[in-house]
C-alpha cells in the first residue's frame, strides 16, 4: 500500500464544548496519512494519476471554516470521511491536536484510522477535479 502524508497542517477553526469556544477560533494541528487508491502515479509520473495534495488541504480548510465541532473525535471522523469518500482512498489515519488546550500540556489530541467499505455506495462518488 502506498501512502502519502500531510504533516503539521495548521488550521483555525471553531472547536470545543465551552461557550467561548463557539465564538473564538483556535488553531488545531492535523497530521494525515492517506493510502493511494492505486499506484498509477508511481509508474506514470503523471499528476493526473496522483492525489492532489493542495486540493486535499483546500477541502479541509473549507470544511473547518464552515463547521463547528464540539469534539476533536468528531472533527477527525468528518475529515476521514472526506478522504475516503471524496478522494477515493481505501484507508486513512488522521491525527488532530489542540496545542495549549490544557495548562501544562504542549498539546492534546486524537488519532483515528478508517477504512473504506468496499461495498459502500458512497465509493461511487468521483473525486473532485484538481485545482487549476
Amino acid at each position: 500500500m502506498d501512502i502519502i502524508f500531510l504533516h503539521e497542517l495548521k488550521v483555525k477553526t471553531l472547536i470545543g464544548i465551552y461557550p467561548w469556544e463557539r465564538d473564538a477560533e483556535q488553531t488545531i494541528q492535523l497530521d494525515l496519512e492517506i493510502a493511494l487508491p492505486h499506484s498509477h502515479a508511481c509508474q506514470t509520473d503523471k499528476f493526473e494519476d496522483a492525489l492532489d495534495y493542495a486540493l486535499i488541504v483546500q477541502r479541509i480548510n473549507e470544511t473547518l471554516s464552515q463547521k463547528h465541532f464540539s469534539l476533536l473525535e468528531a472533527l477527525a471522523e468528518h475529515i476521514a470521511q472526506i478522504i475516503l469518500v471524496e478522494f477515493g482512498s481505501p484507508w486513512t489515519r488522521i491525527s488532530v491536536a489542540k496545542p495549549g488546550a490544557i495548562r501544562g500540556l504542549k498539546k492534546l489530541g486524537v488519532r483515528i484510522e478508517r477504512w473504506r467499505d468496499p461495498l459502500s455506495v458512497q465509493e461511487t462518488i468521483p473525486p473532485p477535479a484538481p485545482v487549476a
